[in-house]
């Protein structure tokens, strides 16, 4: 989502980022291009001015680093203003004691709040508790339905109204659910009706829910691709139903991403969590430290870490690490346990996006395509355990017989087998395959020429940023 803002960001601090002295002019030229690059983000204007007021005061006053220079320094002030800007420290949910925990969802019709509470409920569930979800959204079509799908996806409970049962109103089903709840569920997550836009019936009833349910919290679930009408709609919601804190989905959009940027500051809230894909398990807590050196291009190891520990088990990390040794080791076998353990990761651009210097890869990210790891598995799987063994068997016939069965072509054989050797031989010496070589991954530019990228927004945004 951040891939402008961080690519501006990158270029401002690389002008200051070896300088062994800085001067106030040096510091207002840096402030200048790094306005701009907030402003061309969509972020609000009063948090432009706060953030770099405060990166002002901070880089010409006497705060000393003696492992630092000044240029490196600079950018440490930039980073942890920027965190504080993101909202300062991940926020820690807490259950209640005694009696369920109520959770309490609102937002517009199409933030994705539906979703949402399915990956809310399942990261609960992963936390060895009991939630329950309660389709309180009566009036879009099929909105029940799609609850049920997403709780029966997420494994977990729903509450929802039978038809011919005569409840039809939301806050009737919301006061059964609760009187449910508390036999089998130790949490409770209302699901509630959104509009296309912030009108009258939907604060009220939104407003009278919240004063039945007495919720522990209300999340504003809020769609980081609309800018700053994600502002405007998080104001009218404070003022007229309240909530607690926000939860920001879609951040894995092509979006410029200012609605993350704005909303603690303008709504004094705090961030939750983040949805960051389409799958349920790509949910977590809001982390403003890891968001702050994502957008900075400094990575997000922390994050990529602790996905790789939920998804890779030791003994598959020392069988991979053993392979990659050996170098003719790694099978076809090995490759396809770990493009399947990668799967689970989620979206391998969004994984590839979290090292460090991701942002000057952004072209060869942007060449993944995506499509082609389930043709690789199709084709890896269409292989004899012994052809996948040892790929030198694989004969014209054979390589016939797995297009056949892969539903590809011999071509398409062909090649992932020749990347996959070329793969082994770097690996024998001691290199690691760069994105562009990964075994069957070939890019999209292989199959058809690059969309060119539409015009840029018009006008001079450094110009703007020197008036702010």
């Amino acid at each position: 989502m951040f891939g402008q803002l961080t690519s501006r960001l990158s270029t401002a601090l690389k002008n200051v980022r070896g300088k062994g002295r800085l001067s106030e002019s040096d510091v207002d030229d840096a402030l200048i291009e790094i306005r701009a690059a907030l402003l061309e983000a969509d972020v609000a204007l009063s948090v432009v001015r706060s953030f770099a007021a405060a990166v002002r005061v901070r880089a010409i006053g006497a705060e000393v680093s003696a492992a630092l220079n000044p240029g490196q320094q600079f950018v440490r002030v930039v980073q942890d203003e920027l965190t504080q800007v993101l909202g300062a420290k991940t926020q820690e949910f807490k259950f209640a004691s005694g009696r369920p925990t109520v959770i309490m969802l609102i937002g517009l019709q199409g933030a994705g709040k539906t979703t949402l509470a399915g990956k809310l409920a399942l990261w609960l569930k992963n936390q060895n508790r009991t939630p329950l979800l309660v389709a309180a959204d009566l009036q879009r079509p099929n909105a029940v339905d799609q609850i049920k799908v997403v709780g029966e996806q997420a494994g977990v409970a729903v509450f929802a109204p039978e038809p011919g049962n005569g409840i039809g109103d939301p806050i009737k089903v919301v006061s059964e659910a609760l009187k449910h709840a508390p036999a089998r569920n130790d949490v409770v997550i209302i699901d509630t009706a959104g509009r296309l836009a912030v009108d009258q019936d939907l604060i009220a009833q939104a407003a009278e829910i919240r004063k039945i349910a007495k919720p522990d919290y209300t999340y504003l679930v809020v769609d980081a691709m609309i800018g700053q009408d994600a502002v405007l709609t998080a104001q009218s919601f404070q003022e007229s139903v309240g909530f607690d804190a926000t939860v920001l989905t879609k951040l894995d959009g092509d979006a410029r991403g200012g609605a993350a940027l704005s909303l603690v500051s303008v709504t004094e809230t705090p961030v939750m969590f983040a949805s960051t894909g389409e799958k349920l398990t790509d949910f977590d807590y809001f982390h403003p430290d890891r968001m702050a050196s994502r957008i900075l291009d400094m990575g997000d190891m922390l994050s990529l870490i602790e996905q790789a520990q939920s998804t890779f088990d030791e003994g598959q990390a020392t069988k991979m690490a053993d392979a990659i040794k050996s170098g003719t080791g790694f099978t076809l076998d090995d490759f396809l346990e770990q493009l399947q353990a990668i799967k689970k990761m989620g979206n391998l651009s969004s994984i590839l996006s979290m090292l460090p210097g991701a942002g000057k890869m952004k072209d060869q990210l942007s060449e993944i395509d995506e499509s082609e790891l389930k043709r690789t598995e199709a084709i890896i799987r269409s292989m004899t355990p012994q052809e996948r063994a040892k790929p030198e068997l694989l004969t014209g016939s054979r390589r016939s017989r797995i297009a056949n069965g892969s539903g590809t072509t011999v071509a398409q054989v062909n090649s992932l087998i020749k990347r996959f050797s070329d793969a082994q031989k770097m690996m024998k010496s001691g290199h690691i395959p760069g994105i562009g070589n990964i075994p069957g991954l070939p890019s999209k530019n292989q199959k058809s020429a690059k969309t060119p990228k539409g015009a840029k927004r018009s006008g001079n945004p450094a110009k703007r940023a020197s008036q702010t």
